[in-house]
């Protein structure tokens, strides 16, 4: 359905405003007594946890201090639980104990005994109020899995009453999360509330048809969510990797017991595979796109070294609409597409014809990225269209995004179309041409850029042109200003010379010369969102020109060593 103007806005309140009519019908009074039932005996099996386990961070929570979400709570003897928390991230970490892994380090008896006292305040302070950040379906979704995976550190050498209230705490989120799993927001979290409740139904004593039914639930959530090109379908290089670190254990857990996989559960990973390698540069990073950030590096190798699918990447990701251009050592990586729905724009970036490139294991031009703990308006400014390596047009985003608390960050406008053309000469050209008409409501223009990898990886050559509807250079009475920029990876140096050449310099000493002969060149301050020690300075190289009387630049990438 497509609206323009006030009429879509009125049709994205109308519909919003009945989804969560709809979600409260379907819900109903939500009482914890309503949630409560049998405490299985046992659990059946730990399934494994991929992430990664730092002892420093287990020492500090054993000392009561909590390092997460880029914050550290000290809280002085107190239940963390019961005091008030640094930011609503840091809650969202504290109540999903993605934490508990670091507690694997643990060696001492002392040690269980507090972990146990940690779990036990939880259970005692939010076990049965049904209501905050600690019951977000998604929160719960990760506790979930988090409490299963890690229950052999929670429950080692623990007291018969530690171990009822543990295992009666996790069968009561287990039937609340059953019972809403229908109302969750579409995205990335509806699939994790059936991937928790598939792993909960073989890891804790279940019936077959209750294994059977929550296998089915998610074989559905696969299909929808898990593109046929293997991408997400939120096309954030985040995701696919989020899930496969839950997806993995998952199925090993069903082949380890003997019980039918989920149909879908094994292709939708094999195809899963293909989609994460599109993203990684050659130096190990995921691509910045639509939400991703930065990516410790062990976690992305954990997740692929049980990629059986070992091949070359997919030059063109058809659905998710990305393209990647490949040639030796250098690769460039380009966003030609737009949110495939209004509910999955909620977190996506307005980032169209925005582009990375490396060279062996340095990335040279970037997008900021998305901030991994900083607060909402910081989350908000990574979306915008200027922090991408693309143009904007009068310090506009291509994409406009709700600023109703009602509605959520949706994009309410902007690009509805982009026209895609690739070209390649194998091992001598790979080159794409695409345009969007994410400026043509506001300013009449289409953005078009034309981008190649040529001399054997040696080149990159690109062109910016901003045009009327029908491909004709703008009128002469348009005012607008463009600025293309190019923003810079913070371990490169930059240095400027005579005004039109920047030369570029990676760590291990290999130097890129960007030219453009057209437009204004500047070196510019910037903001790195995704460095793993936080938000960081950065620089960007921008390109200002005005679109009546230039229309179009150009501009190259060339090695010199």
């Amino acid at each position: 359905m497509v609206f323009s103007g006030r009429r879509r806005l009125s049709y994205l309140y109308a519909r919003e405003g009945w989804r969560r009519v709809s979600r409260r019908l379907s819900v109903g009074r939500v009482s914890s007594l309503r949630f409560t039932g049998s405490t299985p005996s046992r659990l059946i099996v730990a399934p494994t946890d991929l992430r990664a386990v730092d002892p420093f961070v287990a020492e500090e929570i054993l000392e009561g201090r909590f390092p997460l979400a880029g914050r550290v709570l000290d809280t002085e003897g107190e239940s963390p639980f019961e005091i008030d928390l640094p930011s609503l991230e840091f809650a969202v970490r504290l109540h999903s104990f993605g934490w508990l892994r670091h507690l694997r380090a643990i060696r001492e008896d002392a040690g269980f005994v507090r972990l146990r006292q940690i779990v036990d305040d939880w259970i005692a302070t939010h076990g049965r109020n049904l209501g905050g950040i600690a019951w977000d379906a998604d929160v719960i979704a990760q506790r979930i899995i988090a409490w299963l995976s890690h229950s052999p550190v929670v429950l080692r050498n623990a007291e018969h009453g530690f171990y009822r209230r543990f295992l009666k705490s996790l069968a009561f989120q287990v039937r609340y999360l059953r019972h809403i799993a229908e109302t969750v927001s579409d995205g990335e979290a509806r699939l994790r509330v059936r991937m928790a409740l598939a792993m909960a139904s073989v890891s804790m004593p279940s019936t077959p048809s209750a294994i059977r039914k929550a296998s089915r639930h998610l074989d559905f959530e696969l299909d929808r969510q898990i593109l046929a090109d293997g991408s997400h379908f939120s096309r954030s290089p985040r995701a696919g990797l989020e899930l496969l670190l839950d997806l993995l254990p998952l199925r090993q857990t069903y082949v380890n017991l003997g019980h039918d996989v989920p149909s879908r559960l094994i292709p939708c990973i094999d195809r899963m595979y293909p989609a994460l390698r599109f993203f990684r540069h050659q130096g190990g990073e995921l691509a910045l796109f639509n939400g991703a950030t930065s990516v410790l590096a062990h976690e992305l190798a954990s997740v692929l070294r049980y990629d059986e699918t070992a091949g070359e990447p997919f030059r063109s990701l058809p659905l998710a609409h990305y393209e990647r251009l490949s040639i030796e050592n250098t690769v460039v990586i380009v966003d030609t597409g737009r949110p495939l729905s209004v509910d999955l724009s909620r977190s996506a970036h307005a980032g169209c014809l925005s582009f990375e490139m490396s060279s062996g294991k340095t990335r040279f031009v970037i997008n900021s990225g998305a901030p991994k703990f900083a607060g909402e308006r910081f989350r908000q400014m990574a979306r915008m269209t200027a922090a991408h390596s693309t143009v904007t047009v009068n310090d506009t985003s291509s994409s406009r995004f709700s600023q109703s608390r009602f509605l959520g960050p949706i994009m309410t406008s902007g690009v509805s179309r982009v026209v895609v053309e690739r070209k390649d000469e194998p091992g001598r050209l790979e080159s794409v041409t695409a345009n969007h008409d994410g400026y043509l409501a506001s300013f009449g223009l289409l953005h078009e850029r034309d981008i190649g990898v040529l001399n054997g990886g040696r080149m990159i050559r690109g062109r910016d042109r901003l045009s009327r509807a029908d491909g004709s250079d703008p009128e002469e009475t348009n005012t607008a200003v463009a600025v293309a920029r190019f923003h810079i990876h913070p371990a490169v140096t930059i240095r400027q010379n005579n005004g039109r050449e920047i030369y570029l310099t990676a760590p291990d000493g290999e130097v890129w010369l960007f030219a453009c002969q057209d437009g204004e060149l500047a070196v510019e301050e910037d903001i790195f969102f995704a460095d793993p020690s936080g938000i960081r300075a950065s620089s960007q190289l921008t390109v200002t020109f005005a679109v009546a009387r230039q229309p179009e630049i150009q501009w190259t990438f060339s090695r010199t060593n």
